[in-house]
């Protein structure tokens, strides 16, 4: 009987796992980097242990501290989440040389599915249908040249080792190819530590469709439904639902079939996923097996009433499978989404920053998985998913009515989200219809200008000036007294607005330019205000921090910052030359080289962070004085990329 349990993870799947293994009476011991000494998974947890600094090569990568804090505290078995080591074999057969049980399978099936050649070829032999490419023991650029012309384009460049969409390019034609596999050897070196690449025959705006398999020790293996994971951003998943609305329940079985054919020809035990790409005909072709929990587990266990987590400790405890095939039945529709702190009007770039609430919306059938509270800091080190967003309903439409509400009710202030951008897509009627594809956001959004900041309405801005007249309890600022003007400057995106605030008891009237909006404050309390809008009861939560102030209301969040008393800001110039690392990663590509003249707003550098490339653009024209990183280089944020010097103009 195993006993004590320590997750090798962070954040919210630490958090998921902490939560099952105390229900089921575990012990749990949680391991932090320095920078989560206060996180939410190390309150949980029974026991904590320090691995080491903030970067994950010295912490959560780091598999001698793991096995140290395991030995420390007496924990007889290693969850490891999802990400970090969790498909690293080497770190499977450590925790059994250290007398651990891992939760997962063996380091044999993680290894054989850690590579997309070596896998592939072994779905070949077991029957299950693959994509046609290029696999080969050669994998020079040559050779995959040469091999290109055999397979026609247009073709996928794939990482042999990746996942997550990194190290994998599409490639529209022969003078793109040599390019593409130079940036996607790069990036899978800085991401995996192997540069292998595979091809495969591009099928082109396919459905992602995975099964979630199940193996234990005794042979029995089941699938427990599918998910479709075909609403993606380059390549990574975006929204995950279960059942998928494409898939007939013949070929549910003929893909669950499959999957479990694979589990079984790797020796497999416990949780894992075969994904497969569907085409518009429904032919299904084998993409990858992941061999531990995925991310978007939650629909399956909401649609078949099972806990996984569960499931995996049973297996790893040597218990055979809860259930027989014939005992798994399907109920309702899930739906998830991951909420992340991003800025989808610039590019989806990464937002740090402290989070001065998040209060996650109540209501039937969700549930929020997380590994943040208020107060806490999204830190540059760590990928920046705040919480994943799920919703169940009896049907579809229930689900997505049901999730589309979470997100506009969900609160949070502090950081740049893409709760809008996600509350959009579930309302999409492409996705609404379940005829969303891989290439559904790149057709529905390509240049969308809903993505960009929405100028603010003299409502908005209206509600905007009513907490800067309140004080810190009751009706604070306002009385009965004689009406008042007073002059008001807010700083909303890139633009100041200067409004005239007018306040007559409880009344305000604010005025922008020849706009005019009324309002009545009715009560406010604890960052929540009552107002009357035009004969409507409203409610807006509310946080002010030093001079910005975050509000959400009718179904919408923004922030402005009040600049009444701050003096005028000198004309903007040009940057000032020394471009830094906006956060901790690799470097994927340098573009310039000193001596070089360039253009404001050239990408001179590319970096890798948080999943993401990040562009390094010239923020003023002049020449390249020095470049003080070179491709592949690890860089710290603010470190110093490039310096440019300004070119004297001709007079």
């Amino acid at each position: 009987m195993l006993k004590k349990l320590l997750i090798a993870n962070r954040g919210e799947i630490a958090v998921r796992v902490i939560h099952t293994a105390k229900a089921l009476g575990y012990r749990t011991v949680a391991v932090h980097s320095e920078a989560d000494a206060n996180a939410l998974h190390v309150e949980l947890a029974d026991e904590a242990v320090c691995i080491g600094p903030a970067q994950v090569s010295a912490s959560y990568l780091n598999a001698d501290a793991i096995l140290d804090a395991a030995r420390k505290t007496g924990a007889d078995c290693v969850h490891p989440g999802y990400g970090f080591l969790s498909e690293n074999s080497a770190f499977a057969k450590a925790c059994k040389d250290a007398g651990l049980v891992f939760v997962g399978p063996p380091e044999s099936a993680i290894e054989l599915m850690g590579s997309k050649r070596r896998s592939k070829i072994a779905m070949q032999e077991a029957g299950v249908p693959v994509v046609p490419g290029y696999e080969g023991d050669n994998a020079s650029d040559d050779e995959l040249i040469q091999a290109a012309t055999d397979i026609g384009f247009p073709l996928m460049v794939k990482a042999s080792a990746g996942g997550g969409g990194r190290g994998m390019r599409l490639v529209e034609s022969e003078a793109e190819l040599a390019d593409n596999l130079k940036r996607a050897r790069s990036e899978a070196k800085q991401a995996f530590g192997d540069d292998e690449l595979i091809l495969e025959k591009a099928v082109i705006e396919p459905r992602h469709v995975e099964i979630q398999v199940f193996a234990d020790r005794q042979g029995n293996a089941v699938y427990l439904g599918e998910r479709d994971c075909s609403v993606q951003r380059r390549h990574q998943k975006v929204v995950e639902e279960a059942p998928s609305p494409f898939v007939t329940p013949d070929l549910r079985q003929a893909m669950g079939e499959a999957a479990v054919r694979a589990a079984l020809a790797c020796g497999y035990e416990g949780a894992g996923t075969v994904e497969f790409l569907v085409d518009k005909d429904r032919n299904f072709y084998f993409l990858e097996m992941n061999t531990r929990l995925q991310v978007e587990h939650p629909v399956t266990e909401l649609i078949t009433g099972q806990d996984l987590v569960a499931w995996q400790l049973a297996v790893a405890e040597g218990q055979p499978l809860p259930l027989t095939q014939d005992e798994i039945t399907l109920n309702g529709h899930a739906i998830e989404v991951r909420l992340y702190a991003e800025d989808p009007a610039h590019g989806f770039t990464p937002q740090t920053g402290k989070l001065h609430r998040f209060d996650p919306a109540d209501g039937e059938g969700l549930r929020y998985d997380t590994g943040i509270r208020s107060g806490d800091t999204v830190s540059p080190h760590y990928d920046p998913m705040l919480a994943k967003v799920i919703a169940w309903g009896q049907t579809r439409d229930e689900a997505r009515r049901r999730l589309v509400r979470a997100l506009e009710d969900t609160t949070v202030f502090g950081v740049t989200t893409n709760r809008w951008f996600l509350s959009r897509i579930i309302a999409n009627d492409t996705f609404g219809a379940g005829e969303a594809t891989t290439g559904f956001l790149q057709s529905a959004f390509a240049d969308d200008p809903s993505l960009s900041p929405q100028k603010l309405r003299i409502r908005e801005l209206a509600l905007s000036a009513c907490p800067l007249g309140l004080g810190s309890s009751g009706q604070g600022g306002w009385s009965n007294a004689p009406a008042t003007v007073i002059p008001i400057k807010l700083e909303v995106q890139d633009e100041t607005l200067e409004l005239r605030i007018r306040k007559s008891g409880n009344s305000l009237s604010v005025s922008h330019g020849d706009d005019e909006y009324h309002l009545d404050v009715q009560s406010h309390s604890d960052g929540l205000l009552c107002i009357i809008d035009n004969g409507v009861r409203q409610r807006c939560q509310y946080h002010r921090e030093g001079d910005s102030l975050y509000l959400q209301a009718f179904g919408q969040s923004w922030s402005v910052r009040d600049v009444t008393h701050q003096p005028a800001a000198g004309s903007a110039g040009t940057g000032s030359g020394k471009l830094q690392a906006s956060m901790d990663g690799a470097i994927i590509d340098v573009l310039v080289a000193e001596g070089e003249t360039v253009e404001q707003g050239q990408t001179l550098v590319i970096l890798e962070a948080m999943k993401m490339e990040h562009p390094v653009k010239a923020d003023r024209s002049g020449v390249v004085a020095g470049v003080h990183t070179s491709t592949g280089a690890q860089v710290k944020r603010s470190q110093l990329l490039v310096e440019i010097t300004v070119t004297e103009e001709k007079t």
